[in-house]
């Protein structure tokens, strides 16, 4: 949960009424609140303020349905997936190819070359996007924020957005779709909420909405609403983005990941050091620009590992990731359970002279086993399996 906040014109107490000097809609002579809550009413909540009643819809109509076509390889085997050279198309809505789901998460690459026209709501899901390239603006009810390469952005479920790019050609995205919802690790949190001293970012590294400007536009306004597989084009009264003011810690943000702090030691530190957001189903770890091991003996790529319970995924963003060979930027790598996997060849003592790392790389790893999808497999290196012999 990111720190309390507020924009706007709010009252001074919740649920009281909030007078429009302006007389408002219908002359009513009132602001219309909104209550957005989490986990029913158990977790982080935010309270808004419309121009309009939000709730006006004039017509609701179904849209061609969202879905990733799973494969089941006949072989349990590590993938690498090759994605940098995938054609772009569409927007941010129809422009998503889906690499890996289960049912808990659904990890996306996404190349538009158009900007997004239609307001955007995933009903089900959080969306935590990665800016590998790009920077533009994200337009919500909460307001407008700055957006640039390497953020994470994260979006809470039933969030209506828009993107809009400085070019769409340049973006270049990742998308974790989570059905659960996406929070800080535990251990960074003490038992007032705020982030440890010894933590690797803190608030101040948390970057929410920054200007609101409230769409006053009594026009008809379509919205997509994607709820699972399905999407409905909800055609609004008004257009949703008419806040004049809200305030608590349910809303968008963003965060860079070269504002991560790498924890580092004397000989090589497990993944977890480099844990960035946790769910109830997977982790996302961020990989960034580090010191290296420094023990006068220490291997500094990562030790051979066997995954016991979870399938491990990485996307490559930027330098040469030190443990492997022939995997490029806009790489995916998967390996499954009941597989070891560890550094390439060469790797180790090609690493020993090395006293730090330019890479970057996201990281997921989750408790349910992962699947490509079809559209996955035409990007497939059928000869990574062989890759450590």
């Amino acid at each position: 949960m990111p720190y309390y906040q507020q924009l706007g014109t709010i009252p001074a107490k919740r649920h009281i009424q909030f007078p429009n000097p302006g007389g408002g809609f219908l002359q009513e002579g009132i602001y219309y609140e909104e209550v957005v809550t989490t986990e029913g009413f158990h977790r982080a909540y935010s309270i808004v303020y419309h121009l309009r009643p939000p709730t006006r819809v004039l017509k609701m109509e179904a849209a061609a349905p969202y879905s990733a076509e799973v494969l089941a390889p006949q072989e349990l085997r590590h993938i690498h997936l090759k994605t940098a050279p995938m054609p772009r198309g569409g927007d941010v809505i129809s422009g998503r190819v889906p690499m890996f789901c289960n049912s808990d998460v659904t990890l996306t690459r996404c190349r538009p070359d158009s900007q997004q026209q239609m307001l955007f709501r995933n009903a089900t899901h959080e969306e935590l996007w990665f800016i590998h390239h790009g920077s533009g603006v994200l337009k919500t009810m909460f307001g407008e924020q700055p957006v640039r390469q390497l953020d994470y952005v994260l979006i809470p479920r039933s969030t209506t957005y828009q993107f809009v790019w400085d070019n769409p050609n340049e973006a270049d995205l990742l998308l974790i779709e989570s059905r659960p919802t996406i929070r800080f690790p535990n251990r960074y949190l003490n038992p007032d909420g705020q982030f440890q001293l010894g933590a690797p970012f803190s608030e101040r590294d948390l970057q929410g909405p920054k200007s609101l400007v409230p769409v006053d536009d009594e026009s008809p306004t379509e919205v997509m609403i994607q709820d699972s597989g399905r999407r409905t084009i909800y055609t609004l009264a008004s257009h949703p983005f008419d806040v004049v003011g809200w305030d608590g810690c349910h809303y968008p943000f963003t965060f860079n990941a070269l504002d991560f702090e790498p924890i580092t030691g004397k000989i090589h530190q497990p993944p977890p050091i480099h844990q960035t957001f946790q769910t109830d189903a997977f982790v996302v770890c961020t990989f960034a620009p580090r010191q290296l091991d420094y023990h006068p003996q220490a291997i500094k790529v990562p030790y051979a590992h066997s995954n016991v319970e979870s399938d491990e995924v990485l996307y490559y963003v930027l330098g040469q990731f030190g443990s492997r060979k022939g995997v490029e930027q806009g790489s995916f790598t998967m390996h499954p359970r009941g597989i070891a996997h560890g550094p390439h060849p060469g790797t180790i003592m090609g690493s020993r002279d090395a006293t730090s790392t330019n890479e970057l790389a996201v990281m997921v790893d989750t408790f349910a086993a992962l699947l490509p999808t079809k559209q996955a497999w035409v990007y497939d290196d059928p000869q990574y399996p062989y890759s450590w012999l």
